[in-house]
């Protein structure tokens, strides 16, 4: 779908750079015109001698070039392309566009440019958090840039958080949607406390706002589920203990949201009842935020009816029987609070057996340490779904939070395996699934 198009991109100084080589690869594999631009520091991390060779084209470094401005001035470089794509974007480069500044060849083009510009951030937790930053963020949504992460995980500087630029291929799936609309993307409301690996004490964590929504998806009005109703749970819960802590599950919400955007894809009414996450959800979903699992069942009830449910949320199999009104101390050389459990509400179960309320479709997933295909053939039964989707997500697999995904799709008919892909290609075909299914 790419094929004949021009990208300018633009790569900023980062570690994240080297990233930048495999995207330029990406895109000439589907025959994708590249011009790139790489800033002083950007060539601290790649060199132009590298990129020249990937792209197959002269990398443009310097703004007062005479040889390449007679070649190609930096005005008409910067409106030659279909779309701008700056990966990675740095604080720098975002603060520079986000005040109109233009002091060198990659901040003019930025700011000559009558093209969609899409940016991936890639920085320190800290740096991303700043309020600056933040407000640039805010900026550059409002005047109709697009973003595709940043993603969180461990940092080169050995912190830990969002701040990772996003990878080449959802770069890439960005790329397609960018190039598919033009549609400012809304800013987001809601705020969350930055995750972050033993912050300095004299450093205070700014509360921040979730990032900009991901073009990865891109919602249609028409489509072989238009006019289906489907309801997708997606992220952890949190079952609080005391004020401030809390009992969860290990889950991004990428494999959830991915698919909640999938089926907006093909057209259909999605309402998405996502736990705490800190990824923003995809384009023309309808949003329900909620934190336990007796509220995402709630939501979830309150949703209905709907077409097919997707149980793709990590709830909580238990809570606390009761959770103390105030911070539970510790007192040195005591034993530790004991914690009275109680069962938490099984969503997958109830939607299942809701009788005419029931969704015609009904998916679950079973997320499994061991005997992972013995284990979601057993929990297909137990719970009295369609369908469940079953993935390894023991040590070393990579899935908790991680952008790939390797799954077996439980059925009456038997089991299928598929091939190890990202969680939006296994997302994409889902959805296509779900929608011969409803469609038959």
């Amino acid at each position: 779908m790419l094929s004949g198009k021009r990208i300018l991109l633009i790569v900023g100084g980062g570690i994240a750079a080297y990233k930048s080589l495999e995207l330029v690869r990406l895109l000439r594999k589907q025959h994708v015109e590249v011009e790139s631009v790489l800033t002083r520091a950007g060539a601290e991390f790649v060199t132009p001698l590298t990129l020249g060779a990937l792209t197959g084209n002269k990398v443009f470094t310097e703004l007062f070039d005479l040889t390449d401005e007679a070649e190609m001035g930096h005005i008409e470089l910067s409106r030659a392309a279909d779309l701008v794509v700056v990966a990675p974007a740095t604080a720098d480069l975002m603060a520079k566009l986000s005040h109109g500044l233009a002091n060198d060849l990659a901040s003019t083009v930025l700011l000559a440019t009558d093209k969609t510009v899409l940016l991936a951030p890639a920085m320190n937790v800290r740096m991303w958090f700043h309020p600056a930053t933040q407000r640039n963020l805010a900026t550059l949504g409002g005047d109709g840039h697009l973003f595709v992460g940043p993603n969180e995980g461990e940092m080169a500087c050995g912190e830990f958080g969002p701040g990772r630029m996003a990878e080449p291929a959802e770069i890439l799936a960005a790329i397609e949607a960018a190039l598919g609309h033009s549609t400012v993307l809304p800013l987001p409301e809601k705020t969350f406390e930055p995750a972050t690996q033993a912050p300095a004490p004299e450093v205070k964590p700014q509360p921040a706002p979730a990032p900009l929504p991901q073009p990865v998806f891109m919602a249609r009005a028409d489509g072989p589920l238009a006019g289906r109703h489907i309801i997708v749970t997606s992220g952890p819960t949190h079952e609080p203990i005391d004020p401030v802590r809390y009992i969860a599950n290990r889950s991004s919400g990428k494999q959830g949201h991915a698919i909640a955007g999938a089926l907006a894809e093909l057209g259909a009414h999605v309402t998405l009842v996502s736990g705490p996450v800190s990824i923003a959800a995809p384009q023309g979903v309808e949003t329900i935020a909620v934190e336990s699992a007796r509220e995402m069942l709630a939501a979830v009830e309150n949703a209905l009816p709907a077409d097919a449910f997707v149980a793709c949320a990590a709830v909580a199999d238990w809570r606390v029987a009761r959770a103390a009104d105030e911070k539970i101390k510790k007192v040195l050389g005591a034993r530790g609070p004991t914690l009275a459990m109680v069962e938490n509400p099984d969503i997958l179960a109830t939607v299942s057996r809701k009788g005419k309320a029931r969704p015609r479709l009904v998916i679950g997933f079973a997320a499994e340490t061991t005997k992972v295909i013995e284990h979601a053939i057993q929990k297909r039964a137990r719970k009295g779904c369609d369908w469940i989707v079953a993935n390894d997500v023991s040590d070393g697999s990579g899935v908790m939070g991680g952008d790939d995904n390797t799954v077996h799709l439980v059925t009456v008919s038997g089991v299928e395996s598929w091939e190890k892909a990202s969680k939006v290609d296994v997302a994409r075909r889902l959805a296509q699934r779900i929608a011969e299914r409803l469609s038959s």
